[in-house]
């Protein structure tokens, strides 16, 4: 039922515009029986303090008098379920007299998936608008699962995440993951719940703190995507989609790790998330031995990418980290030994490292006699031609840490305009490329495909690789391995030389 609009009912010579429940005469006019149930609800949406913080009293007084828990109001379309979610914000509102009011309307029967037919919101959607996860929590216990990830199309149809996101509501997005909210649904933008954080460098300094909070917010949806070379654009909304990486770090396990599947097969985990083909948690592993089922994708829909017969899917409780794990952060096949760091850590002798050294050189010289193949993305180096995330080519810009976010980073410039920036992030520069031709990925999204293409290791490649080196990060794997003293050197002579002998060769052009 909808009740219709009315004016909210105020005592005579009344010295304020606004009902105050705490004052006598406005209290005597709230317990009357012939107030009517259409002013009563003109009283619940004024915005102040003196009524949202007794909106509980308000509303036992609307149902007294007959009105049912999914009734309307004439005005709004909103419910009482409604307005209680929008009085639990802080400051104006009082979380508890609105978990109070709450938990009796679900009791009696409140459908938390109803929406008000002006702004298309749902109850879910109020409650993270206003960022109360006290009332989160008590929606989503008694809602369906379809509502986790129901859309508003106010919001771009966007879901509770991507609202309580927009207006940085830390606490909301917090407990929206926790209980499996889905971070890679996109809105009609095209936007993922990290991408419409408002910027912290838009905001001005006495935002300060406005703005840690965006970089946490941003960071920490990042973190909760699952862990996929290839994410479909959406995976099925499922209540126990717990994020992937919070998964893998309760089990001391993250991507790359070496595990053991049923404690019989080994290999190398690629993913972490949820799946189309089944519901729940599932890993995905790239095995030693072809005894897989498939390539790293099951049913048309690609969640990471190995060569065939070697990838297998498993829920989660089947795999466990295995003893002796080779490092790996890429690929879990044999590999060149890395710069007898493990030698120089054991201690051991000179004699030891120069054999070790000259294994390693003539294992390269054996090598450079057939052509370099990489179908995993193993020696991945500036200016390698590269696939990422299984769908966009490009070339290798960057690779080091950076500020936006922890850990590794590759530094891409795509054929095509589909990346996000020039090569600079919240106004530090990694590396220069064209507008929208840039892009960051982490290793596991990056697969080489090919060496350099001519004329791509230029100057200004190398100065972004020494860049990038200097930023103390461990040595990868690369075909040849040199220090970053090395390379600045060497291009500093290199720029000396071409700034000597140019002049000279353009003189002696002239005379003759």
């Amino acid at each position: 039922m909808v009740h219709q609009s009315a004016q909210a009912p105020l005592p005579k010579d009344y010295a304020f515009t606004f009902f105050d429940p705490n004052d006598p005469a406005c209290l005597e006019i709230l317990m009357d029986p012939r107030t009517s149930i259409p002013e009563l609800f003109a009283i619940v949406r004024q915005w102040v303090p003196q009524v949202q913080h007794k909106i509980d009293i308000i509303g036992n007084e609307i149902m007294k008098r007959g009105c049912h828990v999914n009734d309307r109001d004439g005005l709004t379309d909103m419910t009482l379920l409604h307005y209680s979610c929008k009085a639990g914000a802080h400051g104006v509102g009082d979380p508890a007299a609105a978990l109070r009011l709450t938990s009796q309307l679900i009791s009696l029967g409140a459908d938390v998936s109803l929406r008000s037919r002006w702004t298309n919101m749902n109850a879910l959607h109020y409650a993270a608008y206003f960022d109360v996860p006290e009332l989160i929590r008590v929606l989503l216990k008694a809602a369906k699962p379809r509502v986790l990830n129901s859309t508003c199309s106010d919001f771009h149809y966007g879901t509770a995440l991507h609202i309580a996101a927009s207006n940085l509501c830390l606490g909301a997005v917090k407990c929206l993951l926790e209980h499996g909210a889905n971070p890679t649904v996109r809105n009609d933008k095209g936007q993922v719940p990290a991408e419409v954080v408002p910027d912290p460098m838009d905001m001005s300094l006495d935002k300060a703190e406005a703005a840690m909070v965006a970089k946490e917010l941003k960071q920490l949806l990042l973190d909760a995507v699952p862990l996929t070379c290839n994410l479909p654009r959406a995976t099925l909304p499922n209540y126990d989609n717990i994020p992937g990486n919070l998964m893998l770090s309760s089990l001391g396990l993250k991507l790359g790790d070496r595990v053991v599947l049923d404690d019989l097969k080994s290999g190398t985990l690629r993913f972490c998330g949820t799946t189309e083909f089944a519901s729940g948690q599932w890993v995905g592993v790239e095995l030693d031995e072809p005894e897989g089922k498939n390539d790293g994708s099951v049913g048309g829909v690609r969640y990471f990418i190995c060569p065939p017969k070697l990838g297998i899917f498993a829920p989660v409780s089947k795999i466990s980290k295995a003893v002796d794990q080779t490092p790996s952060s890429v690929t879990s096949t044999p590999r060149t030994p890395r710069m007898d760091l493990a030698s120089r850590l054991s201690g051991k002798t000179k004699k030891e490292k120069e054999k070790k050294e000259k294994e390693r050189e003539r294992a390269q010289k054996k090598k450079a006699s057939v052509p370099p193949q990489d179908p995993d993305g193993m020696n991945v180096e500036v200016g390698d031609q590269v696939l990422v995330a299984g769908q966009k080519n490009g070339i290798v810009r960057f690779y080091g840490k950076t500020d936006f976010a922890p850990g590794y980073w590759f530094g891409i410039e795509l054929d095509k305009p589909t990346g996000k920036h020039d090569g600079s992030v919240f106004g530090v520069r990694y590396f220069s490329c064209l507008p929208k031709y840039g892009v960051f990925a982490p290793p596991s999204r990056v697969q080489r495909i090919g060496g350099p293409k001519d004329g791509s290791q230029t100057d200004g490649c190398m100065v972004k690789k020494v860049h990038q080196v200097t930023m103390s990060q461990p040595k990868r794997n690369f075909n040849t391995m040199r220090s970053p003293k090395d390379l600045t050197s060497e291009n500093s002579i290199s720029r000396l030389l071409f700034c000597c002998w140019f002049p000279w060769m353009l003189r002696a052009e002239m005379q003759s």
